[in-house]
């Protein structure tokens, strides 16, 4: 019996290295479908959550002094801007708003004081606001009275 044993273990052959390297590269493709898959499903759930707000239509007022700016809202969940905006890198106050929360879809008038400034014709203003989440909204325009 012994020499039984000693043939079956002399004619045992491993597997030969085509068909090791096979079978190694098909379990890196499926490990990296998986990778794949998980990280697609986390980054789409980031990018929902994502604010999407758009500035158009600046308007100044006749004395100078203000500016109007319409804000969109084009992302997936309602987005609250602060009552602060910039104008220039100077704090401005955003006046006559009384609700600072934009729905989905939607759009509002934000107007920008800032005491004692005055616009100068023709010159171009980068005018900027912050939302709740920290995303900034900036717009310039130029003041042509």
């Amino acid at each position: 019996m012994n020499t039984y044993l000693r043939k079956i273990k002399k004619n045992s052959k491993a597997l030969s290295p085509v068909v090791a390297s096979i079978i190694l590269i098909a379990v890196t493709v499926a490990v990296s479908v998986v990778v794949a898959a998980w990280m697609g499903g986390m980054s789409l759930g980031l990018m929902n959550n994502a604010e999407q707000v758009t500035a158009t239509n600046p308007k100044f007022n006749a004395a100078g002094d203000e500016v109007t700016l319409t804000l969109r809202n084009t992302g997936a969940s309602s987005v609250t801007v602060s009552a602060e905006g910039t104008i220039d890198g100077n704090t401005a106050t955003a006046v006559g708003v009384s609700n600072n929360t934009i729905a989905k879809g939607e759009a509002k008038e934000f107007t920008l004081s800032i005491t004692g400034f005055t616009f100068t014709a023709g010159a171009q203003y980068q005018l900027s606001f912050v939302t709740a989440k920290g995303t900034t909204v900036v717009y310039t325009a130029t003041y042509n009275p």
